[in-house]
């Protein structure tokens, strides 16, 4: 198993791209199962959960090829509706597959989704929105089968917000018959993405990031060239390394306005933050980051996959701060392994009272999610002495080289071998 080496103390600095969001391009790709045109998806990231996604939709039939240009061209003609517990098991997001098969091809069999061990990700808001499209749906076996004729549109409010769960519904109304009216959805930037790209496929959507969805069903969708938006958690990722390592670093090709409370949350920490339409430019002036209280929230409020991050900025911080995880459970399952190499963080429930110290030593730390691994690698970059990130298939799930990338902003950094 692959481990990250780390030594920290180096000062981060230097600019990077931000490489195309992963939590995007996962529904787009699942999108092309609803046409049998050709559909080219450009700035696609290098990961394995992409590379998970594509292997389910080989194994029903659909032809993937890479041109010259490292855009992926996609043709989806189904002749399976299988996605099977094998690739299932390693990705939550393989359930997006379930509105397309049965929206364009009437029939779906899906294994129960696995991925983060990061508590409870209930599918059941995917089940009753299918149902009230006129869905059949029973659990077998570990797996869903689910059954219709055209789907036809209704009016449907989530009992919970979902990011997937909307995603799914939207992608299955796009061919149903009438006009889906969809209520306490998700707003994540992904959502408008998501929309942006169906519509380019002749899709007819309104009102997504807003609290309502309209979306009038109609006969078929077309290809599309599409390129994928950037990655605001990976470009937030980057901006707390340079906080915490007083650092100088640009973030190239995103969209300030996708990272507002964010960059806000960063802000309060010292740090003097410059933007541009499409850059994010960081300075860290002082010594120590000042705490910020952090409660995550469904966008657009603080995000949890930001959580782990700053509690390593926490962590170093001069002062006491206190984290609050309203979204996932069991999602603090890092602070074990930051307090072994020195941090101060005890946790409550869905709370984490922080008292930041000023100084931390590497040690042997073992990764449980993508975003617990983020902050290992963080921690890993302020403290003294070698840290070795273990279970690192966790952050090669969701960050595109980033040990080539830390590498080039100065961090010394190094993947083991087996």
């Amino acid at each position: 198993m692959e481990k990250l080496l780390i030594r920290g103390g180096n000062s981060l600095s230097g600019e990077i791209r931000c490489s195309g969001a992963k939590n995007a391009a996962l529904p787009m790709i699942a999108a092309t199962i609803l046409t049998e045109n050709e559909v080219t998806l450009k700035n696609l990231p290098f990961l394995q959960d992409i590379t998970t996604m594509f292997e389910l939709l080989g194994s029903m039939g659909s032809k993937i090829t890479l041109d010259e240009e490292m855009n992926f061209q996609i043709s989806s003609s189904l002749s399976d509706f299988e996605a099977r517990y094998e690739l299932v098991k390693t990705m939550r997001a393989s359930i997006l597959v379930l509105g397309p098969l049965l929206a364009k091809y009437g029939e779906a069999k899906i294994a129960l989704p696995g991925g983060c061990a990061i508590g409870s990700r209930p599918v059941n808001f995917h089940l009753e929105a299918l149902k009230q499209l006129g869905a059949e749906i029973e659990l077998v076996n570990g797996y869903i089968e689910a059954k219709a004729k055209r789907l036809v549109g209704a009016e449907i409010r989530f009992e919970g917000i979902t990011v997937t769960g909307t995603e799914n519904i939207m992608m299955a109304a796009c061919l149903a018959e009438g006009t889906t009216t969809l209520r306490n959805v998700a707003k994540e930037p992904e959502i408008e993405d998501l929309a942006n790209f169906l519509n380019s496929m002749g899709a007819n959507i309104q009102g997504a990031g807003t609290d309502e969805i309209i979306i009038q069903g109609v006969e078929s969708l077309g290809g599309t060239d599409f390129h994928i938006p950037s990655d605001r958690i990976e470009a937030g990722t980057y901006l707390v390394a340079g906080a915490l390592t007083g650092g100088n670093i640009k973030i190239n090709d995103i969209n300030p306005e996708k990272l507002k409370i964010v960059l806000e949350k960063i802000r309060l920490t010292g740090a003097d933050i410059k933007t541009t339409d499409n850059s994010i430019h960081l300075t860290m002036n002082i010594d120590r980051p000042r705490p910020v209280d952090i409660e995550t929230s469904p966008f657009p409020g603080f995000p949890t996959d930001m959580q782990a991050q700053f509690s390593v900025l926490n962590a170093l911080a001069d002062g006491k701060s206190i984290i609050k995880e309203n979204v996932f459970e069991n999602r603090f399952m890092h602070i074990l392994e930051l307090n072994r190499m020195g941090c101060d963080i005890s946790v409550s429930g869905n709370l984490a009272n922080i008292n930041g110290v000023s100084s931390i030593s590497g040690a042997p730390v073992m990764a449980t999610d993508l975003r617990a691994s983020a902050s290992l690698i963080l921690a890993g970059l302020c403290a003294s002495g070698e840290t070795i990130v273990d279970r690192i298939y966790h952050i090669d799930r969701g960050y595109e080289r980033i040990e080539e990338k830390l590498r080039y902003l100065g961090a010394e950094i190094t993947r083991l071998p087996n």
